[in-house]
């Protein structure tokens, strides 16, 4: 097998923070949304971010507060107090991210994200790196934070994951109320691809309400690389990824 065959990425369709359906009691970035998305024979999408002790959970927000009745960061609690918490509605609780690979154990391929505060510190992929490392099944990692995929693209091969495709998540604009994180040069950096040299994408996932747009045309007619479509929630919005795109991240339908 060619090691640099990513083929897998975009050979069926990715259910976006695993296969949840709320009213079936099934939460995103839940074990029960990986065991249904393996169960229906798709991909599956995670959040992954670092606990105040240094572990590695599958969460998407900041906060607790939506999905739990939990309050506050998620990074100013632990690993075993986030996984006391259950997910609103359910009757799974927050899952290490050990966890959530050892349950998918290589029968679907996996597309972690990477969140972080860009603020340039390279922890959680370190650490994420380090459980990949281990890890025998087709994951691809990504992220919007550029310094997350240009740190793990310079150590790859120290770190044991060189084999594993790396990827930007993007989007056309990244206005101030929606990302008021970033700084004037970090918006204009993921405006316009600037980070490049150093993140050498193997693959790209773009926002589908921003298609067609020329970064994802280029990056995938003339640098041939895979390009995904995120979030799709209806067959319309798959009808026009699947013009620009090479497969779908979905939500809230049956593709």
């Amino acid at each position: 097998m060619n090691p640099r065959d990513f083929s897998w990425l975009t050979a069926r369709p990715i259910a976006h923070r695993g296969l949840h359906d709320a009213r079936k009691g099934v939460i995103e970035n839940s074990i029960s949304a990986a065991r249904a998305a393996i169960a229906a024979g798709f991909g599956v999408e995670c959040d992954v971010q670092l606990t105040a002790d240094g572990e590695l959970v599958v969460f998407h927000d900041e906060t607790l507060e939506r999905l739990t009745e939990g309050a506050g960061a998620v990074a100013k609690h632990s690993a075993d107090e986030l996984g006391r918490l259950r997910l609103r509605g359910a009757n799974d609780a927050i899952p290490r991210f050990s966890e959530f690979l050892a349950v998918i154990g290589g029968r679907t391929p996996i597309i972690v994200e990477i969140k972080s505060a860009f603020d340039g510190d390279p922890t959680v992929a370190q650490r994420l790196a380090q459980s990949l490392a281990r890890y025998e099944g087709p994951v691809a990692v990504e992220s919007f934070d550029p310094d997350q995929i240009a740190f793990l693209r310079a150590r790859a091969a120290a770190l044991g994951i060189a084999h594993r495709p790396l990827g930007i998540v993007g989007e056309a604009h990244y206005d101030a109320d929606d990302w008021p994180q970033l700084s004037i040069a970090q918006r204009a950096e993921l405006t316009h691809f600037l980070h490049y040299r150093r993140t050498l994408p193997d693959f790209l996932s773009w926002r589908v309400r921003d298609l067609p747009h020329a970064i994802p045309l280029l990056l995938r007619d003339a640098l041939k690389l895979p390009v995904t479509a995120w979030t799709v929630r209806s067959p319309e919005m798959a009808a026009r990824a699947r013009e620009w795109t090479d497969q779908i991240v979905f939500e809230g339908f049956a593709p």
